[in-house]
């Protein structure tokens, strides 16, 4: 094992404070470049392309709206399975609705949701 050098820990630091960042992983397929076209479109999103996997990262938060993935596909619905099988991981609070799949930087975004309110504890 060789040693951390500077550069890499300018390169992978680490903080606290919240990166505001939500997002996925795509599988590299015909389905999931869909699926990264749509998203690319969306403002705050960023998707990059990498040879075996789609990275697709938002600020603040992001949508899956099915019914733009199943147009820009050309068949008739796209269904929460159907996104299941082209994603890999992703990160922030995940919320499946019926038409739509949402993900949040910040949990406290998603609580109406997720059926809890934001109490202050003291």
């Amino acid at each position: 094992m060789t040693a951390t050098s500077p550069e890499d820990k300018d390169r992978f630091g680490f903080a606290r404070a919240s990166s505001n960042m939500c997002g996925c992983t795509l599988m590299n397929s015909q389905t999931g470049n869909v699926v990264a076209d749509v998203m690319r479109r969306k403002e705050r999103v960023t998707v990059t392309e990498l040879p075996s996997m789609i990275r697709v990262d938002a600020i603040d938060h992001c949508e899956f709206n099915y019914d733009e993935i199943a147009e820009e596909l050309g068949v008739d619905t796209f269904e929460t399975s159907d996104l299941e099988e082209v994603l890999s991981t992703h990160y922030g609070r995940m919320v499946r609705l019926d038409d739509r799949t949402l993900l949040f930087a910040n949990p406290e975004d998603a609580a109406q949701y997720l059926g809890f309110d934001l109490v202050a504890v003291r």
